[in-house]
């Protein structure tokens, strides 16, 4: 990773999406780790609550609950991303791996509610147990208590993969000051959204206008990285790669924006996390911790979009009546949570907070 080159204003983002590249285009990538690294203390904190009775998943079936946990977010994550934000790639084949658009991860990637729906599909199937050898089912549970364990190792995983989409340069936040202007020592430049640039003349996507002049030395900063044979799109990868070479060329070229990613990495990962965790350190019915994740997720998700630029795809009809449509996802979230609380109260027993260490006073 290069790091950031701070300046006088604004830092220019120079991270390297690659932590191990082992061609121009392929490697090991901060984004794919995030998710591994993710499901890899899901695993820890899981086996935690196990050990102290917190949860009725079995110790020894942990590893088995985290395998459908990761097919739930992955394909929920995925299909989510395609049905709402993408539609097109679902009927989009390919001459080249991955063939078929839904697989093309590269292509927008996986949505948050998304993931979570699917997450709420493998909370039903770890719910109903293992059958052991003896014929006797271990872990059947309530689906809400399954629920409630997600919800206190999803903010890991959701901050992680905020700090992700900040090295990758994606889900850019709002413009701060034009290109040519000096932002603030909080904002910054991502040379990333010189992508929305199809050619002298024409952009797209979020590329903040360029006067002629500046349109000029963005054309001439492109031939001098570009191989023979190269479109503009693909000269303007090959710039946007070496950002930290021509830092001092390209940031009068850059507008200075909010880093949205970090504000929702705090939002989504840090602050609903403690939030949650401090909740579940007392007794509750089951459905009460996903209930209050899914209201504090949605409301903050709501406020920190308010900084974050909706999908470009989607043009002005991106934002109906003023919210964008993760935020819109969000408002169903919160009216469910709203829902959710309520049916919480109605499940039988009650399960301990983890300050008691003991197993639940009646499996809810």
């Amino acid at each position: 990773m290069q790091g950031v080159l701070m300046t006088l204003a604004a830092w220019l983002h120079t991270l390297d999406p690659f932590a191990l590249r082992i061609t121009e285009d392929f490697g090991i990538r901060w984004y794919g780790l995030s998710y591994v690294a993710g499901f890899m203390i899901a695993y820890v904190v899981l086996k935690w609550l196990a050990k102290h009775q917190l949860t009725v998943i079995p110790r020894d079936r942990v590893g088995d609950a985290i395998v459908v946990f990761v097919l739930g977010i992955l394909i929920g994550g995925r299909l989510g991303y395609v049905l709402v934000y993408e539609p097109s790639l679902a009927w989009t084949l390919m001459d080249t791996p991955p063939w078929w658009g839904v697989l093309a991860i590269n292509r927008g990637g996986m949505a948050s509610h998304g993931g979570m729906a699917g997450l709420i599909l493998a909370a039903w199937r770890v719910s109903r147990g293992w059958k052991q050898a003896d014929g006797t089912v271990a872990g059947r549970c309530s689906v809400l208590h399954v629920m409630d364990v997600l919800a206190l190792v999803a903010p890991f995983g959701v901050f992680l993969g905020r700090i992700a989409n900040f090295v990758n340069g994606e889900l850019l936040g709002r413009v701060v000051t034009t290109p040519g202007a000096p932002g603030p020592w909080w904002a910054v430049q991502f040379p990333q959204e010189l992508h929305g640039w199809l050619g002298p003349g024409r952009r797209g996507g979020h590329a903040p206008a360029l006067t002629a002049d500046q349109e000029g030395q963005l054309w001439a900063l492109a031939s001098k990285v570009a191989l023979p044979g190269d479109s503009f799109a693909r000269a303007l990868d090959r710039l946007t790669a070496r950002a930290a070479e021509f830092a001092a060329e390209i940031k009068p070229l850059l507008s200075s924006r909010h880093p949205s990613q970090l504000y929702q990495a705090a939002a989504e990962g840090v602050v609903i996390g403690v939030f949650l965790w401090l909740a579940a350190a007392k007794s509750r019915h089951a459905g009460y911790i996903s209930a209050l994740f899914f209201i504090g997720y949605g409301l903050l998700r709501v406020l920190t979009e308010i900084w974050r630029l909706p999908d470009p795809q989607f043009g002005e009809a991106g934002r109906p009546w003023g919210l964008s449509r993760g935020q819109w996802l969000s408002v169903w979230m919160v009216l469910g949570g709203a829902l959710l609380l309520g049916l919480s109260k109605r499940s039988p027993g009650r399960w301990p907070g983890w300050r008691r260490g003991v197993g639940p006073t009646a499996p809810g």
